[in-house]
């Protein structure tokens, strides 16, 4: 785990990035969408913590929930929108069609288990005209006990080793904590509609010659139980969908 200082350096680069004039990411229009299914206990608490000087439009899409999440969401102050079909891919793409042209896209989950008000550090790469794709790292960061699994951990280890022997790349996370221009986005034609979405978009970002870099970001233990690595079949088929998908691009 990272140490005081480290800690430290997350604090500043935060506050580094805040919105001032002068500072590029006060020009920039950004976007987050939350995609989310049963996060009533978490989601207020998310949209709470999205710094609204940065932010311009806060959409939460309702995966099909059976609580309240789409009335905590509203409530908090986000736009809704609902996507039936699951998936979490599926949730994503009903985001990205309901946007307001933005000039950067961020994708957080509903659970918690991020931090929002590090959307300025996530975003600054971009706006400093360094990266098209910036990827929050988990494992670069500081992450709470309990936060990742052991199979999440192992499973995410594997297919960056993938991805480095396949795609000439090295990554150290496939986390959805991220942000990308929305033409860049656009350019991706994302089509995974479940567990292969953040993988999918690395791929194609490295095979379009995309400018994609790493940033550490911190990690918690989300609110609730989650529904991939809280259940063995989930874990399971996370981690299949994931693999197909890396070997399902590298063919010609």
């Amino acid at each position: 785990m990272p140490s005081r200082r480290g800690r430290r350096r997350f604090v500043d680069a935060v506050e580094a990035l805040a919105p001032a004039p002068g500072n590029p990411l006060s020009l920039m229009d950004i976007a987050v969408i939350i995609p989310a299914l049963n996060e009533e206990e978490a989601i207020g608490q998310v949209i709470a913590e999205i710094p609204r000087e940065s932010v311009s439009d806060i959409l939460v899409v309702d995966n099909g929930s059976t609580d309240n999440t789409a009335a905590a969401a509203a409530a908090a102050g986000a736009r809704v929108v609902a996507e039936p079909r699951r998936g979490y891919g599926s949730a994503c793409l009903r985001g990205i069609a309901e946007l307001r042209e933005p000039d950067v896209v961020v994708f957080v989950d509903g659970d918690h288990s991020d931090y929002p008000e590090e959307v300025p550090m996530l975003v600054g790469p971009i706006a400093a005209d360094e990266a098209d794709l910036v990827i929050g790292s988990r494992t670069l960061g500081q992450r709470e006990a309990g936060s990742l699994t052991p199979q999440q951990l192992l499973g995410n280890r594997f297919a960056c080793f993938l991805l480095r022997l396949l795609y000439r790349r090295r990554f150290t996370d496939l986390g959805p904590f991220r942000a990308i221009r929305r033409p860049s986005l656009a350019a991706l034609k994302m089509a995974d509609r479940d567990f292969g979405w953040t993988i999918e978009m690395q791929i194609k970002a490295v095979k379009r010659g995309l400018r994609v870099v790493e940033v550490p970001v911190r990690y918690r233990p989300r609110i609730g139980r989650s529904k991939i690595s809280g259940t063995l079949r989930g874990t399971v088929l996370a981690g299949y969908k994931i693999i197909t998908t890396i070997l399902r691009h590298a063919c010609p």
